[in-house]
């Protein structure tokens, strides 16, 4: 037996979620004491040098009124834009939400023709479980329920980083330490509230349905996958939505305001500014919190089905059976010790103890998390106990799955800093790409190709080990955990990726309110390290759904009664080189909808700056609404086809071709999706990244490729226009397809199982 018993359990898990929620709050606090209105203050507090305050305060200009009402004014602006975009996104997401549950529960009601009597169970036909019909109804349920989780993740991030963008601004008018805790502290509010909600309310969800299943582990926990079908669900029109959005207003800003009408980033006089700003928050923020969201609640439903059938579901151990769920409450406790270390326990007092502060936190939250993970293995589990592998039980040691869980952990890690080596300005491959840009832009994007198509080499064996190690030890259920182990530490990951966008947006509020040179050479500091700790956070998020998705895929196979995937049978070879193409076809989708709306945003700015008069001497303010108005009709409407892509083809492959074909499909698609996802994020960071290495000119060799505006700089700035929809729209999203597709089969397995594969019944 455990040494947790059942009722520790059930408290452990709702409090940790609970302090979670409660620590996202104080942080929400501390931000809140930064006020968006200008205040006298008295100069009588004395400086640790012994100065006052107040001499500091007038030469930074501080005391400038119209500065702080400029970007609360400014603020405003973005937190309007991106809030009435995300209402528009979701009012479509909703329609397709309401009309997919329908689907959810035809499907899976007429399994067994919707007859309300008990049947015998999948895995055990001596027992009865619950009917097809309840399976039907408690999958829509929780469908809904992981899909309202995602959207409002989504959206409490991105309201929380148009409330820090302006206040991160102000602060940094009195260094750039103060003007970090303002960003990595309202970026942990997101992370925490969204790894404590997520917890909360799996947990939660899990205690209703046992109200009916009772007994019947097996059929709560199937039903249960549907939680995970909600949140990445949402998670794709977020991402894709989003990404588009940001991506043509970024496009539509750069080519014409930096390379045609040779004015700074974030210029005021640029009309697409706002719109490239509200951007940053509805792709970085609200698509990355419900990507990661989508994937934690995944690997948690995965892990969960496998367990249902293994000896902690057969013995109804309720204990070992939450260990996925214990292991992200130690996880919340963990990232909850790790950000004091970034926000109290140290002071950052230079721009160079940035991009350190933030690895840092990946490192400590690691290492503190392998203990954590040792105490969770050792409190929750028997000492030995059995995993069910392909119709056949395996007997797993508790130190076994301790491993599986650090593997995960320590290879997300690695991909972490893999990703930083090559996105980062501060090692030599994206200088090398800097230094291409001295023949022009056709050898920049050569060398940032291959850059990309490089840096998936490492991360690949990592999770190629990482799936090794964890599957020979225990099967599939190994590999839910090792996912886990990957994600556990989400909350810390989350605030250092939003960390990313709010100080961008923070350095754009600077310029756009005409502040001093100083700060903005602080805000770019800020964001630079932001920009890398963005690559990280994809990096993870891309390994995380490889890992997820293979655990999906075993549960599916399990659950679908293949006993094996043959890949010399033609129904599964043409699965295999479907799916492979998948990837491409996405892709090729979302690169061309940026294409597209960039092209309508260049057009209508390159119309403001012809036809307003006095735009570029600052007399006439430009028409900021159209752009925003352009950004969000073209990302709703583009943001359907690949949807549909990806939520349908499982459903049509499993309904004509059968489970064999449907899982080379899913096979497919995670072999070449990962790579993909990889090289575009890669590619397109170290693109981003070299342009801010020409621009901050802080070498001998940037200074000698630089001023902006000089030809390399030119050149640099036509790859980061490339860069853009590979690492923000078509990269992040892929490994959305990843997942759901998988995601998306479990759920539907039983259908599948009995009525798929028409075409072949047919022949």
């Amino acid at each position: 037996m455990a040494l947790l018993s059942e009722l520790a359990t059930e408290i452990v898990i709702p409090v940790c979620a609970v302090i979670g929620i409660a620590f996202s709050l104080l942080q929400w606090l501390l931000v809140s004491r930064v006020k968006l209105t200008p205040e006298r203050q008295a100069p009588t507090s004395a400086n640790k040098n012994g100065y006052g305050d107040y001499l500091i305060e007038e030469e930074e200009g501080i005391n400038d009124h119209n500065v702080v009402l400029k970007c609360a004014e400014i603020q405003s602006a973005i937190s309007e834009g991106a809030t009435s975009f995300l209402f528009t996104e979701y009012q479509y997401v909703g329609v397709f939400m309401i009309a997919f549950a329908i689907l959810i529960f035809l499907f899976l009601g007429s399994v067994e023709g919707f007859s309300t009597k008990s049947q015998p169970c999948t895995y055990d036909q001596q027992k009865l479980c619950k009917p097809a019909l309840a399976t039907a109804i408690f999958s829509t349920a929780s469908f809904v329920l992981g899909a309202v989780t995602s959207v409002l993740s989504g959206f409490l991030g991105m309201k929380i980083a148009t409330y820090a963008n302006a206040r991160t601004t102000l602060e940094a008018r009195k260094g750039v330490g103060k003007a970090f805790i303002t960003a990595f502290r309202s970026g942990a509010v997101m992370g925490f509230l969204l790894a404590a909600n997520g917890l909360l309310f799996l947990y939660i969800a899990i205690n209703l349905f046992k109200l009916y299943y009772g007994d019947d582990w097996e059929g709560l926990f199937e039903a249960i996958t549907g939680y995970g079908l909600g949140g990445s669900s949402m998670a794709l029109f977020g991402r894709v939505g989003g990404g588009i959005y940001t991506k043509a207003a970024d496009v539509g800003a750069d080519l014409v305001g930096k390379v045609e009408r040779n004015i700074p980033e974030d210029d005021p006089r640029n009309p697409a500014v706002i719109a490239d700003n509200v951007g940053d928050n509805v792709g970085d923020i609200a698509g990355m919190g419900s990507d990661l969201f989508g994937s934690y609640a995944e690997a948690s439903c995965a892990a969960l089905v496998v367990a249902s059938i293994s000896s902690f579901g057969i013995n109804h151990d309720f204990t070992a059976m939450c260990y996925p769920l214990l292991i992200s409450s130690m996880g919340i406790l963990v990232c909850l010790i790790t950000t004091l270390f970034a926000t109290d326990f140290f002071e950052i007092k230079a721009v160079k103890e940035i991009e350190p502060a933030l690895k840092k936190q990946l490192i400590i939250s690691t290492i503190l998390m392998t203990v954590g993970i040792a105490i969770v293995s050792w409190v929750a589990l028997p000492s030995s106990f059995t995993i069910y592998n392909f119709g056949t039980q395996k007997v797993v040691k508790n130190w076994e799955l301790f491993l599986c869980v650090c593997v995960g952990l320590w290879a997300g890690l690695i991909i972490g800093f893999v990703t930083e080596y090559y996105t980062s300005n501060a090692y030599s491959p994206v200088q090398d790409v800097a230094d291409s840009c001295r023949t022009g832009a056709a050898t920049n994007v050569i060398f940032g190709l291959a850059l990309g198509y490089k840096s998936v080499i490492i991360p690949i064996f990592a999770i190629a080990v990482s799936i090794f190690v964890s599957f020979s030890f225990a099967a599939m259920y190994g590999i839910a955990v090792a996912a886990l182990g990957m994600l556990s530490t989400i909350a810390t990951g989350l605030a250092i990726d939003a960390y990313g966008p709010i100080s961008d947006n923070a350095g754009g509020i600077a310029e756009m309110a005409g502040m001093s040179h100083r700060i903005r050479e602080r805000t770019d500091a800020l964001d630079a390290a932001g920009n890398t700790t963005a690559a990280i956070g994809k990096g993870f998020a891309i390994g995380s759904a490889a890992l997820v998705s293979l655990a999906l895929f075993g549960a599916f196979v399990s659950r679908s009664a293949i006993s094996t995937v043959d890949v010399l049978t033609p129904k599964v070879f043409i699965g295999l080189i479907v799916g492979a193409m998948l990837p491409y076809w996405f892709s090729a989708m979302t690169m061309k909808s940026v294409g597209s709306a960039a092209l309508k945003m260049v057009e209508e700015v390159r119309r403001q700056f012809n036809t307003i008069p006095g735009i570029m001497e600052g007399l006439a303010k430009p028409d900021y609404a159209t752009c925003v108005k352009i950004s969000t009709d073209a990302s709703i409407k583009e943001m359907i086809p690949p949807g549909a892509l990806v939520m349908l083809t499982p459903l049509i492959v499993g309904t004509f071709f059968g489970v064999e074909t449907l899982s080379g499909v899913l096979a497919g698609s995670l072999v070449s999706g990962v790579q993909i996802a990889i090289s575009a994020s890669n590619t397109g960071g170290a693109w981003d990244n070299a342009k801010k290495y020409i621009e901050a000119g802080a070498s001998e060799h940037a200074r000698s490729l630089g001023p902006k505006g000089s030809e390399p700089h030119k050149a640099a700035v036509i790859g980061d226009t490339i860069g853009d929809p590979l690492k923000d729209t078509s990269g992040p999203s892929l490994n959305i397809l990843i997942k759901l597709m998988a995601v998306e089969s479990l759920v539907f397995a039983p259908f599948f199982a009995t009525h798929g594969g028409l075409l072949f019944k047919i022949f």
